[in-house]
């Protein structure tokens, strides 16, 4: 048993990750932004967990305060980034790499050795690129630093509370009858269960023959764009016209949105992402932790509820 601070402990992934390292016996420092997120975090949990939760209130871009936070932790799991914002990539910069320098900063300041670093599968050090190089440049300063890193690298991940399946969905919801895919949707992807990236994360953690090492994460299959808004149809029960548009004309609509402030499914950042497929070997996620990933082929119900009902004990 561990004390494992976990960055981001509200968000997606945290949501799946601290209850996962409970179950593994070990203590969990949440750290949390505000008081109401970190109320969120204990409430989703059973009662009889809470207590091997001590919620630690802070942020990646406060260096002073990451200190306090740190205090009695033997490990850190770092899982706070945007995906997305509407700074040029000024933000992504902010919170993905000098976020990241500061963690591995405190660790260090701190004495703490083990780090394990959610990345992102697919990404490299593309100025075009915002959100892919924000992630490219925070695994190089995690690689470059004397922390015991791991560094595990997903697909996109699906399960309750997931960002860019239950985006999807709402297109779904007020599409009139169609549904529309970037460009020819053959972008192909390899989306993880978020419940198997907890357990690689866990795993991580408890394993010392994994330090130094990256592990490209993805589940068993590859999908398409296309494919994988026709089964989100199918998780939603629902039925429309998948309808390919081109992305010249997406990232007109979606760059006069980001000018004028107006929210949008998709950042012009995202669009550009899509020229390149976000795979990787199969098998590996197997070969990395001897068990088999998840298959997403029916199992996406969730999203017949909205995002806020896929709370635990909301339907």
């Amino acid at each position: 048993m561990s004390t494992v601070l976990v960055t981001g402990a509200s968000g997606f992934v945290g949501s799946h990750v601290v209850p996962e390292l409970i179950s593994g016996g070990h203590q969990v420092l949440a750290l949390v932004r505000s008081g109401a997120a970190g109320r969120q975090v204990l409430e989703r949990l059973p009662v009889a967990a809470r207590d091997r939760v001590d919620v630690r209130t802070g942020e990646v871009n406060d260096p002073a305060g990451l200190g306090p936070a740190l205090a009695g932790a033997d490990g850190i799991v770092h899982l706070v980034a945007l995906a997305r914002d509407r700074s040029a990539g000024r933000e992504l910069n902010r919170v993905n790499v000098e976020g990241t320098r500061n963690v591995i900063n405190a660790a260090e300041a701190a004495g703490i050795r083990r780090l394990v670093h959610l990345g992102a599968l697919g990404v490299v050090d593309d100025p075009r690129l915002h959100y892919a190089s924000s992630k490219a440049r925070a695994e190089q300063l995690v690689r470059a630093s004397a922390l015991d890193w791991t560094i595990l690298k997903p697909s996109l991940m699906w399960g309750e509370r997931d960002g860019f399946f239950n985006i999807v969905a709402g297109l779904v919801r007020i599409s009139p009858g169609v549904v529309p895919v970037p460009g020819d949707g053959r972008t192909r992807f390899q989306p993880l269960a978020v419940s198997d990236g907890a357990v690689a994360i866990r795993w991580s953690i408890e394993r010392p023959a994994t330090i130094g090492a990256s592990y490209d994460l993805g589940g068993p299959r590859y999908w398409t764009y296309r494919e994988i808004t026709q089964e989100v149809l199918r998780g939603m029960g629902r039925r429309r016209l998948v309808v390919p548009v081109p992305v010249p004309l997406i990232l007109l609509v979606a760059g006069t949105a980001e000018k004028l402030r107006i929210p949008f499914p998709v950042a012009t950042d995202q669009l550009r992402q899509l020229k390149l497929d976000n795979v990787g070997p199969l098998g590996a996620y197997e070969a990395a932790f001897g068990i088999a990933p998840s298959e997403m082929a029916g199992n996406l119900g969730y999203l017949a509820r909205k995002r806020r009902d896929q709370e635990p004990g909301r339907s």
